[in-house]
């Protein structure tokens, strides 16, 4: 008798591991859902002027790098900078183009092209770690892109800029 029962355990035990394995799988899939939401939800968040959900997002201990030199934030300086352009209930858009992955376990890194009426087409990198079974941004970076074909003539201005704020 215990054969018979011996024989059923073995093979259930085997489906168990398939399972598992199909498991770990989808996990990985909803991961990289998951992980889309965050970004996807931010830029909704912002352009909708959701500041709660907006920062929520975010690490207690994230950093933000702004486009100007002068813009490297903690979250909490971030928050102050924000807050103005939240209070009427519209932050600021960006559109995504186009969102790129790497990475692995409970850490992950991004880059994304953005579309913004103002600046044009921008870059945001970033660091998104899972904190107790949430992701989180821990590092955001928003860059402009310049065209190679006028890069030259950006860098003078910038560099012209840089002079005027040492006049100041």
């Amino acid at each position: 008798m215990s054969k018979y029962l011996l024989i059923p355990l073995i093979v259930l035990s085997g489906n168990l591991f398939a399972l598992q394995s199909t498991k770990d799988v989808l996990t990985a899939d909803d991961r990289g859902v998951a992980i889309d939401a965050l970004l996807d939800g931010l830029h909704k968040d912002a352009h909708e002027g959701n500041f709660q959900t907006y920062f929520a997002r975010y690490s207690s201990d994230a950093v933000f790098l702004g486009t100007d030199k002068t813009e490297r934030w903690t979250i909490e300086e971030f928050k102050v900078y924000a807050k103005p352009a939240f209070s009427d209930g519209h932050g600021w858009t960006y559109t995504v183009v186009e969102r790129n992955w790497e990475g692995s376990g409970n850490t992950r890194w991004f880059d994304e092209i953005l579309f913004n009426e103002k600046l044009g087409h921008c870059r945001g990198t970033g660091v998104v770690q899972l904190i107790s079974g949430e992701w989180k941004i821990e590092h955001y970076a928003l860059t402009m892109l310049v065209p190679n074909s006028i890069a030259a003539d950006i860098g003078s201005q910038t560099q012209e800029a840089d002079k005027q704020e040492i006049i100041k």
